[in-house]
Order: C-alpha cells, then sequence, then structure tokens
C-alpha cells in the first residue's frame, strides 16, 4: 500500500481509505470479513459519517469491529464526519458535540483519529466550533481535525477561530469531474472548466498542508452513475482499456492511478462493498502512470488543452 502525508507531516496513512458509506446492509460476519480483507493488503483507514445508513453504518462496524478479539483499536484508522441533519446543516457546538458522542457509541470506541465536518453551515459561527474542538481534543475524544466540501475562505475562517490545523479537505475528485484541475489548466479562457467553482482549493490545499480526500473517485458529473463502462464516456473507457492491458490492470485500477499520479498526494475515499473491487483500487498503488498517460486520460474524459 503507498502512503500520503497526513496534513504538516504528522503522519503517514494509506494512499487508500475504505469508504463505508454503503456497508450499512453487511451482516456482522460479512463486515468482519471485509474489515479483514482491507486490513490484509494495508488499507487500516476506514471513512465513516454519522448520517451513512442513518448511523448503521457505523453500528455494524462497531459491532463487528468490537466482536473479534484479533482486531485491535491502534491498529486502524478511524474517521468519521458530522454536520449535516434532515433538511439543513449543523456545525453548532451542541451538534458536534453530540453528534461524536454518538459517533464514539456506535463505533464501540474511545475516540476517532480525525473528525471532519460534512458540509459548510451557512449559518456556521466559528468560534462554536472551536469551543468544541477544544473540548473534543482535551477530552482525547478526537486527534486530529478536517472538513469536507469546503471552500479556501471557509476554511480560512475557520482556521482563525480553532486552534487545532484542519489537516484535511474531503471533496468530489474523478476524472470527468476535475474541476480542481480543470479550473487551473483553463485560467483566462471562456471555456466551462474555467469556471471556478472552488476558489483554487487544490492549490491553496497543497499550500496550507491540508491533504485532499477524493470522494466518489468514479463518479460522472450531476450524478449519473459510474464512469466506467458508460457509454456517456466511450472515449475515456477506451482509454483506460488500452491502459488497463499494458499494464495488466483492470480499467477501474486505471481510473484510480489517475487521480494517484497526481503530486498533491490526494488520498482515495472508496465506496465499494466488493472486496474484489477495493483490491482492483488498492493496485492502483504499484503503478504511476506517465504525464503523456495522465494527460491522455484528462483529454478522453472531454477536457480541452488550452
Amino acid at each position: 500500500m503507498r502512503e500520503t502525508i497526513l496534513g504538516n507531516h504528522l503522519q503517514k496513512i494509506p494512499s487508500i481509505a475504505v469508504g463505508c458509506m454503503r456497508l450499512s446492509e453487511k451482516s456482522k460476519k460479512e463486515m468482519n470479513h471485509f474489515i479483514h480483507s482491507a486490513l490484509e493488503q494495508g488499507a487500516y483507514f476506514f471513512d465513516h459519517a454519522d448520517i451513512y445508513g442513518g448511523g448503521m453504518s457505523e453500528t455494524v462496524f462497531g459491532e463487528a469491529f468490537a466482536g473479534d478479539p484479533s482486531l485491535k483499536r491502534e491498529d486502524i484508522y478511524l474517521q468519521s464526519k458530522c454536520g449535516i441533519r434532515q433538511g439543513y446543516y449543523d456545525l453548532s457546538k451542541e451538534h458536534i458535540l453530540k453528534s461524536v458522542d454518538g459517533i464514539l457509541k456506535r463505533l464501540q470506541t474511545d475516540y476517532l483519529d480525525l473528525l471532519l465536518l460534512h458540509r459548510p453551515d451557512a449559518l456556521v459561527e466559528p468560534e462554536e466550533v472551536a469551543a468544541a474542538f477544544d473540548v473534543l481534543f482535551e477530552s482525547g475524544k478526537v486527534r486530529h481535525f478536517g472538513v469536507s466540501n469546503h471552500k479556501p475562505m471557509q476554511i480560512a475562517l475557520l482556521q482563525k477561530y480553532v486552534c487545532q490545523p484542519l489537516v484535511v479537505n474531503q471533496v468530489q475528485f474523478s476524472i470527468p469531474v476535475s474541476n480542481l484541475v480543470a479550473n487551473g489548466m483553463e485560467v483566462n479562457m471562456e471555456t466551462t472548466g474555467s469556471i471556478d467553482h472552488d476558489g483554487s482549493l487544490l492549490d491553496y490545499c497543497r499550500l496550507h498542508d491540508i491533504t485532499l480526500q477524493a470522494w466518489s473517485p468514479f463518479q460522472m458529473p450531476a450524478w449519473k452513475g459510474c464512469f466506467l463502462g458508460s457509454d456517456e464516456y466511450p472515449e475515456l473507457n477506451q482509454k483506460l482499456h488500452v491502459l488497463a492491458e499494458k499494464y495488466n490492470v483492470s480499467d477501474t485500477t486505471i481510473a484510480a492511478a489517475w487521480i494517484l499520479r497526481h503530486p498533491a498526494n490526494i488520498q482515495i475515499i472508496t465506496g465499494t462493498t466488493s472486496e474484489s473491487r477495493l483490491k482492483e483500487i488498492i493496485a492502483a498503488c504499484e503503478i504511476t502512470l506517465t504525464r503523456e498517460e495522465w494527460y491522455e486520460l484528462y483529454l478522453a474524459a472531454g477536457h480541452p488543452l488550452p
């Protein structure tokens, strides 16, 4: 397993994190087997959120992990997210603290390695976030903090008040959904990709030692589903297949390798419930696409070069 650096050289973490959003329907036995399979491949970083499966993803994971004496808490890295409620976002001190207590109870653990604020709250009061983080950090319930789906100025506003460094930003990123890159490539143009949707987030995070995590790494724009094998991306899929044959891996592996090739050392958050698919994604750690191959895939997804 390839590793990347968390934040400002805090520690090394796997380049592939196990996304647990779709694991809520697994039985305790199935979840236990899935955890063991991930760990055997060096994927010891597990990404949760309090809303995944209405909390069941954390519950089933916690039961499976706690019920197996061969599994040790110090051997895994647990991340979860909070802030999304039914019909609104809530980053109040009261909700953050209540959410973390619920997360810890469901995961059957005393602490989280990383807590992310899931979405920006338009009514956020940074002082409340800072107060909540202080309580969680000083009590030992959370060791590190970050955000998800936040723009640079939203991060900067929080960091003005929060004492702990914000070390992660989890955002959507795939070959077709790559405005993070396109915005910089198409600067000073009137093309779609030149539209600044995120305030140069990629460069901001690199400048401030914030690890980017890519969610939905195989997703098409507008939530149309997976681009792998899709008729909407024939050129991209053809190119993926050619490279997959060259490297003797799957198309999925090449698509993941495209993300890992970027020098920002982006961590991939998987979304699969399949052990074999997880293995294919992890195999990307063994491949370094050439500069030419990376750009060929980028162009095949429909992005222009000025």
